[in-house]
């Protein structure tokens, strides 16, 4: 059984298993949850996943969480678009956030990307959640 909104039980996931100092968490598999995995992964902000293919009926990812110098390599989230409420962004709209310390990912008709591909890709869409 999952959530609605997979994006943000896969964020408030992270977040607390990072909190109670957790090595990996377990997430219900969807293609859009391994995406956004890959760009947390290309970011730095956790260190592996893997898609579990036991003989269960349900597909499910083992994330590896992260730590730098024994601090979590995710400091905070924070969901911008809900199912209740959704934001869009034109190009011209996209800003850093945090003095580009945080990333932004947006969903574009070229994909799942961070704020600095939807730049380059000239490019808006619904600005999903950013971390930092």
């Amino acid at each position: 059984m999952s959530f609605s909104d997979p994006i943000s039980e896969l964020l408030i996931k992270l977040k607390n298993a990072q909190l109670a100092r957790k090595d990996h968490v377990i997430i219900y598999y969807s293609k859009l949850i391994e995406t956004i995995l890959n760009i947390l992964k290309n970011k730095g902000f956790i260190e592996d996943f893997k898609i579990s293919d036991e003989n269960s009926k349900v597909k499910k990812i083992i994330i590896i969480l992260k730590y730098v110098d024994n601090q979590p390599a995710i400091r905070g989230v924070h969901r911008v678009s809900k199912p209740s409420r959704r934001v869009y962004k034109s190009v011209n709209e996209i800003k850093p956030i945090y003095n580009g310390y945080a990333v932004s990912v947006y969903s574009t008709n070229k994909g799942i990307i961070t704020d600095k591909e939807a730049l380059r890709s000239n490019v808006g869409g619904e600005f999903l959640f950013y971390i930092w």
